[in-house]
């Protein structure tokens, strides 16, 4: 049976939306629906929280995460990317643990409209592809070859310009928005390479409506209703 961990990581700064990982939403913070989707999910050996924040390391204990040491300083700006971080935790885990993980989840608590059906599918595709990483993703609404523009060259133009320019965005190439919320990674990957995307990385398709990652407000205000309305099924 292969050894799997669940890393949440979550800093205690957020700008968009002020302390977003323990703003409540019916009564319970942000970061739980995540935990418990990752409880649920039945799928890891171990659930484990890097953080900055005593805060967020006493709540994340509470709802059953496991949190044994606090994100360094220097992993913990608006700025720090992703994968060291992910990294960071799997290697503490091990140390502490005593356990070689197989495999490493990331779970975003800002996109946690994911279900437990969500983990467990994207989990078989990651394995059956034989892949060396996972990213979820949704349908992209805008194109960088027809509706998406930037300014260069003194002028805005298009920003993926083609041969061909498509006459709807549906004749364009296809493209994604990765939304957060799932990341999949084989070990040695994870440890050997900062690049998200390799000849054998997988993308996991959801729908927009479980797709959303917590920046803005209005982005708060959709997440806590479709909750709600999820919660009422």
């Amino acid at each position: 049976m292969p050894n799997t961990l669940c890393t949440i990581c979550m800093r205690a700064g957020s700008k968009g939306v002020v302390n977003k990982n323990l703003k409540l939403i019916n009564n319970k913070p942000l970061l739980y629906y995540t935990i418990n989707q990752a409880k649920k999910s039945k799928i890891f050996t171990k659930i484990v929280v890097s953080t900055d924040s005593n805060k967020i390391a006493k709540i994340s204990k509470k709802y059953g995460a496991e949190v044994f040491f606090k994100r360094p300083k220097k992993m913990s700006s608006s700025t720090s990317p992703k994968i060291p971080v992910v990294r960071h935790a799997l290697i503490k885990s091990e140390k502490e643990f005593d356990l070689k993980f197989d495999y490493i989840f990331d779970l975003d608590v800002t996109s946690p409209l994911r279900t437990v059906n969500d983990l467990q599918k994207s989990f078989k595709k990651f394995k059956k592809n034989n892949s060396d990483n996972l990213i979820s993703a949704t349908n992209s609404n805008k194109s960088p070859y027809f509706n998406q523009i930037e300014f260069k060259k003194s002028k805005y133009d298009i920003v993926k310009r083609i041969k061909n320019f498509p006459k709807r965005r549906q004749d364009s190439p296809k493209v994604y928005d990765m939304n957060a919320s799932i990341y999949i990674w084989k070990r040695n990957k994870l440890l050997s390479s900062d690049n998200l995307f390799t000849n054998k990385t997988s993308l996991y398709l959801m729908p927009p409506e479980r797709s959303c990652d917590i920046d803005t407000l209005l982005d708060f205000e959709f997440v806590n209703y479709m909750i709600l309305k999820n919660e009422k099924k």
